[in-house]
């Protein structure tokens, strides 16, 4: 995937581009900063982890009931796992849960956009059950994905919530510290999506240039 926004930029003739990604395309982004420098003018990593980290013992002990590991970065929230153990079939009304969860407890969900924008995506959608394609990029176990953070030369911003239910802010934090010189922005009430009205906005206006 990441390949692939190096052959748009191509495909346009842009020998570079400020980029931003949020969630899996955070890590993404963190893979062309780390492997592809010089087409990177800059980070903005919103809502994600950091790329490489393996986060299945994670999930394994928050799904097992077990207490978080002190020493790696948090679990997803109680709401975020009681979603899962729900087990709605697909569809447009388990995807509107999925997203009233990401929203988060603090600020609005705006329902009918984030309903809108979920049928939109689905009648285009020629194999839907491809999504759990997402999954595996982010577990996917490979050597460019271990490639330390440290390397990125891009000035680097992170936007994280504080409500985030899926990387709460931990990882937010963590990739702060592995990125050299990266400034961290903090949300007030952010889940991890932006479907709260106004929040889209508020967040673009942090998007580096």
């Amino acid at each position: 995937m990441a390949r692939d926004c190096l052959a748009v930029l191509d495909g346009y003739g842009l020998g570079s581009a400020h980029v931003a990604g949020t969630s899996l395309g955070g890590m993404i982004a963190q893979w062309l900063g780390v492997h592809a420098p010089d087409r990177v003018r800059s980070l903005t990593v919103m809502s994600s982890s950091p790329m490489g980290h393996d986060l299945r013992p994670v999930w394994a002990r928050a799904r097992a009931g077990k207490p978080a590991d002190p020493d790696d970065l948090p679990p997803p929230s109680p709401a975020f796992l009681a979603h899962l153990a729900a087990g709605l079939p697909p569809g447009v009304e388990s995807d509107v849960a999925l997203f009233r969860v990401f929203n988060g407890p603090v600020r609005p969900f705006d329902e009918p956009a984030a309903r809108a924008m979920l049928e939109l995506a689905l009648s285009r959608a020629t194999d839907p059950a491809a999504a759990a394609n997402h999954d595996l990029a982010v577990w996917r176990d490979a050597p460019d994905l271990l490639a330390p953070l440290s390397s990125i030369t891009a000035p680097t911003s992170i936007v994280h919530g504080d409500q985030d239910p899926l990387w709460p802010l931990g990882h937010g934090e963590a990739l702060a510290a592995a990125i050299p010189g990266a400034v961290l922005h903090v949300v007030p009430g952010m889940g991890h999506v932006l479907t709260s009205p106004g929040l889209p906005e508020e967040v673009a206006d942090l998007i580096r240039l």
